[in-house]
């Protein structure tokens, strides 16, 4: 019976086997390898969030299938240039790939050339064309931290070296807090993943994270005080981020009315698709404009108000079965910095499915973060596909010996 196995051991990984062994009766079982899943399994939800973007589009104009699928393609062949790079020349690029990082990050500010989008500023338009180029700080910061905490050989036990680490980490996560968010959240997620993978003592992460709590609490409250002094001329958290945070917590406030109503039309979307929904391309929440966002943030109330509960299922299903195999990859991996680039990648894609479908629920504050290879998109979808190539690009050199 066809099954996939998984390395646990840099020597041990998933191969392809024989039917039967030459010279004997004994049976070896097939095994599929990790890199062939992993394509389908980014087929097959790409052509979930084609088929409903294509619905969306039919009624709401502003978004296009054609540059989706466009997008898709250039990320195709992007995927393909990272799969053949050896990711293992980036180990000792640490600084450079931090400065690529902040260079990606302050391009919206740079006078001319960002633009705001929805309250954020974190996009730069060139003629006709926008991109975001945070998106892409996503995995440079994966090859930044883990780059930097391979060089631990997973034993990182004084207190400098995990300050040098966590440095590295709050450059992009403090840029990143006034221009977006949600980007900003993701990438310290991803960050912490990695520190704790890589082997950071367990005793300064603790200590970060109720840094880190008590540091938010205080935040809020400051922000709270520097606004009532300045009459709203100052804030150290801009209004939608805050609106989107607080509805979470106190829906029925007339304040947050607008964020609100979002939370409001997303949850009606995903129960009015029962159990096995109302049909493609009869998603009334976002044809008749009542659901905002719907091709971006809102996509996943769309599908499972066309597919109901059965299609929610499936799609969980693949999305788990993406993790999976990215957790094999790591596994399977020669040498730590691969290893730390899989979990990374992991840790991100977990985070914004968990978040993104979460905020659709209410269970999770709105943040605006898209879902994985569904979302509208060209900037979102490059990020994507380049995680996927670096995956590819780990799996391919499992077996070559370390240095």
């Amino acid at each position: 019976m066809p099954q996939l196995s998984f390395g646990k051991s840099p020597k041990v990984h998933a191969r392809t086997a024989s039917a039967s062994l030459a010279g004997s009766g004994e049976k070896r079982s097939f095994s599929i390898p990790a890199n062939i899943i992993l394509l389908v399994l980014v087929v097959l939800i790409l052509i979930c969030g084609l088929v409903t973007l294509y619905a969306v589009t039919r009624t709401e104009t502003e978004y296009s299938i054609m540059r989706q699928i466009v997008g898709v393609a250039i990320g195709v062949v992007v995927m393909v240039g990272v799969w053949l790079f050896d990711y293992r020349r980036l180990a000792n690029l640490v600084i450079p790939l931090i400065v690529l990082d902040a260079v990606l990050i302050l391009l919206p500010m740079v006078p001319g050339l960002g633009y705001e989008v929805n309250g954020a500023t974190s996009w730069i338009r060139v003629g006709s064309l926008s991109f975001q180029p945070s998106e892409l700080a996503k995995p440079v910061t994966i090859l930044a931290i883990g780059a930097a905490t391979a060089q631990y050989q997973g034993s990182i036990t004084r207190g400098i070296d995990f300050l040098k680490l966590l440095g590295i980490l709050l450059i992009p996560f403090v840029l990143l807090m006034r221009e977006d968010l949600g980007t900003a959240l993701v990438i310290l997620i991803v960050g912490f993943c990695i520190l704790l993978i890589g082997g950071v003592a367990r005793r300064w992460l603790i200590i970060s994270v109720v840094t880190a709590v008590v540091g938010v609490a205080g935040l809020l409250g400051l922000n709270g005080v520097v606004n009532d002094w300045t009459g709203g001329d100052v804030q150290l958290i801009r209004q939608y981020q805050m609106s989107r945070l607080l509805v979470f917590i106190d829906p029925d406030n007339p304040e947050y009315a607008d964020d609100a109503y979002n939370l409001n039309q997303a949850k009606i979307a995903v129960g009015s698709g029962e159990l096995v929904g109302k049909g493609w391309g009869n998603a009334t929440q976002s044809s008749g404009g009542f659901l905002p966002e719907s091709a971006t943030d809102f996509i996943f109330c769309v599908f499972a108000e066309q597919f109901g509960f059965v299609g929610a299922f499936i799609l969980l299903v693949l999305y788990l079965a993406l993790l999976m195999t990215a957790l094999g990859i790591g596994l399977s991996s020669s040498d730590l910095f691969g290893s730390l680039i899989a979990a990374g990648i992991m840790a991100m894609w977990l985070f914004q499915i968990v978040e993104n479908i979460g905020m659709d629920l209410g269970l999770m504050p709105i943040t605006g973060i898209p879902l994985p290879f569904m979302s509208y998109g060209s900037s979102f979808m490059f990020t994507n596909f380049i995680c996927v190539g670096l995956l590819l690009s780990v799996w391919s050199r499992r077996n070559d010996a370390i240095g």
